[in-house]
């Protein structure tokens, strides 16, 4: 699985999103800014930030670090937990976090520490959080499919409601809510290249769990329901912003 691609795809997912809370939190004045959870830099490709501003990204995982160095030149990105961010106190303008909270044991925690190391006025953002428990497939055949990868990201310790508990986290936090919903419905129908990503995931997930045979038949279903212009595959995706 190339983790770099798919982290692109998600980025692409919500661009639009992105640039209007990014532009509401003031990212054009922005001196100093951190991603918790930048993965191998995806976000930061296209991220237009202010000249002389500091950019910043923390990561569990050792090689994401590296990665993101090497995709994003000139991000500053780390090593470390975001449960215990390697930073004083308020010394960034803006801090925010992308498909994130759903993976970790202590989202309010990680919340708390973004919410620490922001300057007072400055802004915190969770820009995509998944509601896997609100998932709606289409044909109804399919719905076996949302239901069985929902139970395989459990099993891998994700939150599937974290989506729709996300505005309580931020308040449970101490951040001062200024704006929390849900990412637009629309979409365009995706490539050939996003489908087999799409899948690479699906079977990544389930192999071991769910026999090849079921899955292979869901596959076929899935390609004759996307021929034929049928297919609806939708997550509920959250977004939250507040300060501090």
């Amino acid at each position: 699985m190339n983790w770099h691609a798919r982290y692109q795809q998600q980025a692409r997912w919500t661009q639009n999103t992105r640039d209007y809370l990014f532009k509401r939190a003031g990212l054009d004045t922005t001196k100093r800014i951190l991603e918790v959870g930048c993965g191998t830099g995806a976000l930061w490709e296209h991220l237009n930030l202010p000249a002389g501003a500091s950019a910043h990204g923390l990561d569990l995982g050792l090689d994401s670090a590296r990665q993101a160095r090497r995709n994003a030149p000139g991000l500053l990105a780390v090593n470390a937990a975001g449960e215990h961010l390697p930073y004083p106190d308020a010394c960034f303008d803006l801090v925010f976090c992308h498909y994130l909270l759903l993976w970790v044991q202590k989202p309010g925690q990680i919340l708390r520490e973004m919410a620490r190391v922001t300057r007072p006025g400055g802004a915190v953002l969770a820009l995509a959080e998944p509601d896997h428990a609100a998932r709606i497939d289409y044909p109804d055949v399919l719905q076996a499919l949302g239901e069985w990868q929902t139970t395989a990201l459990i099993s891998q310790g994700v939150n599937p409601r974290m989506g729709r508990e996300l505005a309580g986290a931020f308040a449970g936090a101490g951040i001062q809510p200024v704006e929390n919903g849900i990412i637009g419905g629309g979409w365009n129908a995706p490539t050939a290249d996003e489908t087999e990503m799409e899948w690479a995931v699906l079977e990544a997930d389930l192999t071991g769990m769910i026999p090849d045979d079921d899955i292979q038949k869901m596959r076929t279903v899935d390609a004759q329901a996307r021929l034929g212009g049928s297919r609806v595959l939708f997550v509920p995706t959250f977004y939250a912003w507040g300060r501090v």
